[in-house]
């Protein structure tokens, strides 16, 4: 071919495959635009630097700040919250329990309601919490006795310390090479060695133990509120309008604890106000008719 003479053209592969004109301009400007995404993300990754490594406290820093960022707007219950709503769960069933039975056995006789409930109430309270400032304080015991004694393992054979770890970290996916390399980056402050033992096993930390006296009040106060919600309505009246009023009292507040354990749980706060309402109505039904018979056997009744 001399230069004078011009070149064949070349048939556009797209323009025979495909055949429409306006299909292949798109095609061709969505694939220039891929191009300059790729040139892009190319220069990024070349010019991309290491992060430095981060101290023990500026990971922790770093986590508080991505932690708050992903909870920022969604509501988080405090560590007492699931304290008072168990106690409030446990004085309002206890209690509007015992005020059914007694009301059927009494038919209603305000004064023995009144003073059954009150003495259910101070037991429920103090029994509700002094268990729960127990139940805390054994579990802060038990975690520092697993601290000392994973402090002491170290100390003794910290070869074998390390290799319970690596091999804890292996259970849960890690390879053997990553598990031993996070293990030797742990093991550089041997406090946060014996920190990641025990936190291994007994899959807790310091920081999410409960407080005992926290707990205990908490609890407390809570369950004397609740158990004493079905009391109120025999304050001022007697017989049965007593105790269809405390009946529909204590029902409305079983919903409302139910739908507050929202705060705590995936489930929502109708599912869980339902349940809790139904689970109150088989209680008292049930304690009231139980009075009724313990009434009529013990000649309690009016």
């Amino acid at each position: 071919m001399t230069p004078s003479e011009s070149p064949l053209p070349v048939p556009d592969p797209a323009s025979t495959v495909i055949g429409d004109q306006p299909t292949i301009v798109i095609l061709r400007e969505v694939l220039n635009d891929e191009r300059e995404h790729y040139q892009v993300l190319n220069n990024l990754i070349r010019n991309r630097r290491p992060l430095p490594p981060f101290s023990p406290d500026q990971a922790r820093k770093a986590l508080d700040e991505l932690l708050a960022a992903r909870e920022a707007g969604s509501p988080k219950a405090a560590g007492w919250i699931g304290d008072a709503i168990y106690g409030i769960n446990d004085g309002l069933g206890a209690i509007f329990g015992i005020v059914s039975g007694v009301s059927g056995a009494t038919l209603g006789n305000s004064k023995v309601v009144v003073l059954a409930g009150m003495v259910g109430m101070i037991a429920s309270a103090l029994s509700m919490g002094s268990g729960a400032y127990l139940a805390a304080k054994s579990e802060r015991e038990i975690y520092e006795a697993e601290f000392a004694r994973e402090r002491e393992a170290v100390e003794y054979n910290e070869p074998e310390a390390r290799e319970v770890l690596s091999l804890s970290y292996q259970v849960r996916g890690l390879s053997e090479e990553d598990a031993n390399r996070f293990v030797d980056q742990v093991a550089r402050d041997k406090k946060q060695l014996v920190r990641a033992l025990a936190r291994e096993r007994l899959s807790t930390t310091e920081e999410g133990l409960r407080k005992p006296w926290t707990s205990a009040v908490s609890g407390a106060l809570s369950t004397a509120l609740g158990a004493l919600i079905p009391i109120v309505p025999f304050f001022f009246l007697t017989g049965y309008p007593a105790v269809i009023l405390a009946a529909v009292v204590s029902l409305l507040a079983h919903f409302a604890v139910g739908a507050a354990k929202s705060l705590i749980t995936i489930r929502s706060w109708w599912s869980s106000g339902l349940e809790m309402t139904f689970v109150g109505a088989i209680e008292g039904v049930v304690t009231y008719l139980i009075g009724i018979v313990l009434g009529r056997i013990g000649g309690v009744g009016i």
